[in-house]
């Protein structure tokens, strides 16, 4: 499995909630999220929709992506969302 560093954001399917995270195998990391084999925050609010995802050269620099967007109003969040993924989708399968 290759090593890609990424910052992904998942939503529940209300898109009520929304969680950041940072991961270097992003297609693994969220079928954990979608199986509920991660506890925590995501399990609890059901965020298992992949709708946005950046991929970097290293980890430092996902790392740092990923702080930027948990400081970001909710609102620039959805913004950014909107502006490449229109209608929300869950991306998931397009990274299979």
């Amino acid at each position: 499995m290759s090593r890609e560093p990424a910052v992904y954001i998942l939503t529940s399917e209300l898109k009520t909630v929304l969680y950041i995270g940072v991961t270097s195998q992003l297609v693994a990391r969220i079928w954990l999220h979608k199986n509920n084999v991660v506890v925590g925050f995501s399990q609890k609010y059901q965020v298992h929709h992949l709708v946005h995802y950046e991929v970097f050269d290293t980890m430092h620099a996902a790392i740092a992506r990923e702080k930027q967007l948990k400081k970001w109003r909710r609102s620039w969040k959805d913004q950014l969302i909107t502006e490449n993924n229109p209608q929300w989708l869950d991306l998931y399968d397009s990274l299979l």
